[in-house]
């Protein structure tokens, strides 16, 4: 009898479970609306410290789920204490950057923005010319102890930085480097950024890094070199106004005193080019040749 009265209430829920009636317009439209503020906020979040930030979220959500499942008590009542003061910390810790992203939404058009698919920036690889073009300028101001820092962008967005300085937008050559860091002229103080195979801007200030491992006789220079490197995953060119030798930072780390040989090594680490051996590249031109 209990199982047949069970069955009556299952089979009695069953009947009142309905579906929800889609609606074509108005559901349309709400399920582009919402895909469209994802979206933004995403690319928006590409372009800022909250993309990293997002990385540590979900690897403490996951953890947070698995102590949930494992029924650990005590970790889920801290989770739940600390929640409300962790949202206003990450506010705090973003506020320049969601002030940024309020003035952007109030300066910029946000349908051409979303259907023009051209504004989206990306990256790319730099050349092997830029390589060559960034080492000869480096090894020639070396040579006359020109400082110089120079910043080269991979995949986190380095436009925060390039607001501070001045555009430029030109072609990476040796001779525009040398002359923009060419003592007594107005761009040779501050970063370069170099994006792809073009320097977008120059002047640009950098934060300075905070490590107590770094050599006191190390400069404002060298510190803003390992202290962008620190924070993106850039890799930055510094050469020596003192002494006249190049370094090179990446994730916070410096290498001193590289030559012309590992400066390009270093250069090439960072292409993310497919090493193509002689028979293959042979072969290729061959081909190219024949066709």
């Amino acid at each position: 009898m209990q199982l047949d009265h069970l069955f009556e209430i299952n089979l009695s829920n069953l009947n009142n479970l309905r579906l929800p009636r889609i609606r074509l317009w108005p559901d349309v439209v709400e399920i582009l609306i919402i895909a469209l503020l994802i979206y933004e906020v995403l690319v928006w979040a590409r372009r800022t410290r909250l993309w990293s930030l997002l990385k540590g979220v979900i690897f403490i959500a996951v953890f947070i789920i698995f102590a949930d499942i494992c029924g650990m008590s005590t970790i889920m009542w801290i989770a739940q204490n600390v929640f409300q003061i962790a949202v206003i910390a990450v506010i705090v810790i973003l506020q320049p950057e969601l002030r940024k992203a309020l003035e952007e939404l109030g300066q910029t058009n946000l349908f051409s923005g979303v259907l023009s698919f051209a504004d989206t920036r990306e990256t790319g690889l730099f050349s092997d010319k830029t390589i060559s073009e960034i080492t000869r300028a480096c090894v020639e101001m070396g040579k006359v102890r020109t400082g110089a820092l120079i910043v080269i962008e991979q995949n986190q967005s380095l436009a925060e930085y390039e607001r501070t300085g001045i555009d430029v937008d030109a072609i990476v050559t040796s001779q525009l480097l040398i002359n923009i860091f060419e003592h007594n002229t107005p761009l040779h103080d501050g970063a370069v950024i170099v994006r792809g195979d073009r320097i977008t801007s120059a002047t640009c200030y950098l934060p300075l890094s905070d490590n107590m491992q770094l050599g006191k006789e190390l400069g404002t220079r060298h510190r803003a070199g390992v202290g962008v490197s620190e924070v993106t995953d850039s890799l930055t060119v510094i050469v020596s106004e003192e002494t006249g030798k190049i370094s090179v930072a990446y994730h916070g780390v410096l290498e001193s005193g590289v030559d012309s040989g590992r400066l390009g090594e270093r250069l090439r680490e960072i292409q993310n080019k497919e090493p193509v051996d002689r028979k293959t590249r042979t072969r290729k031109l061959r081909e190219k040749v024949i066709a």
